[in-house]
């Protein structure tokens, strides 16, 4: 229970974070997965990205993302045949687990929790840019290769948290929640990096009244692809399909709806009205008013 919306803010938060055992769930298989990538295919780096990495994933929902960087003497030129070979690679190895690909990545499911399931994208190492972050080539869903740099993606987001006191993880995490809660077919990736945009023109974060800004702005933008703001990766796109960007757009009106009626009542002091339509957003799980 809270009594003010700041206080619901941290709780709810804390509850996001994921847990000890979860983060040691998280970390248990990278050994062994490593060990696979550098007898099959003689990796020159092996790191943790995506929400894990970047201090944004979400308490039960996120799984785990590592880059394997691989010679290019073990790489094709169709990307498609590259995920067959490291898939074989790691069925081979991990055979009662459900090995799959999920372009860019190759899935080993461990477990049942989100926590230990372990996404690896194969990647070949270009070189590096301007500013001294590592370039990559990854899949590109239609069999080539397009360019990436989680280094340069991670200290976007974290200089920017920096520069807000803290807060635009948690911002990042907020929007995450109501994404995984309500089942919204979007990309975490471009859910970050488009909140980090919008942060970066903002001087501070006031939580409820950034999360209503940024499902107004998903709205009227109708989640336009955004372009990479580090210049690396060209365009980032918000989702698969039309169809499921149409799904996306239909929770996202409904999101501004109620966090605009919960910014009103905040603003006519029916707090617990606000603490309401906060709840509704975030399909039940949000802090209790009292």
């Amino acid at each position: 229970m809270a009594k003010t919306l700041d206080e619901a803010f941290r709780t709810f938060h804390g509850w996001l974070t994921p847990t000890a055992s979860e983060t040691a769930a998280a970390k248990r298989h990278r050994a062994s997965i490593e060990a696979c990538f550098k007898a099959n295919f003689e990796i020159t780096r092996f790191f943790r990205i995506g929400s894990f990495g970047n201090g944004t994933s979400i308490r039960g929902y996120s799984d785990v993302d590592y880059f394997a960087s691989i010679p290019n003497r073990h790489l094709t030129q169709n990307s498609d045949s590259t995920l067959k070979k490291v898939w074989r690679a790691l069925d081979d190895r991990f055979p009662n687990t459900g090995v799959g690909i999920r372009t860019p990545a190759v899935l080993v499911p461990f477990g049942e929790d989100n926590s230990e399931s372990t996404d690896v994208v194969p990647a070949e190492y270009l070189g590096k840019n301007d500013e001294g972050y590592m370039i990559y080539d990854i899949a590109d869903r239609s069999g080539g290769w397009m360019q990436t740099s989680p280094d340069a993606h991670t200290a976007y987001v974290s200089n920017i948290n920096n520069d807000l006191s803290g807060k635009l993880k948690p911002l990042i995490r907020f929007v995450k929640a109501w994404k995984y809660y309500k089942k919204v077919p979007l990309y975490s990736f471009y859910l970050e990096m488009k909140v980090a945009r919008y942060a970066s023109a903002e001087s501070s974060i006031i939580y409820p009244i950034d999360l209503k800004r940024i499902f107004r702005m998903f709205a009227n933008e109708e989640l336009a692809a955004m372009q990479d703001p580090t210049g690396v990766s060209g365009y980032i796109y918000p989702c698969f399909s039309e169809t499921m960007k149409d799904d996306a757009l239909s929770k996202i009106d409904t999101a501004l709806t109620r966090a605009e009626k919960a910014c009103e009542a905040e603003d006519d002091d029916e707090i617990e009205d606000a603490f309401y339509w906060w709840d509704l957003l975030f399909d039940y799980e949000f802090p209790v008013y009292g």
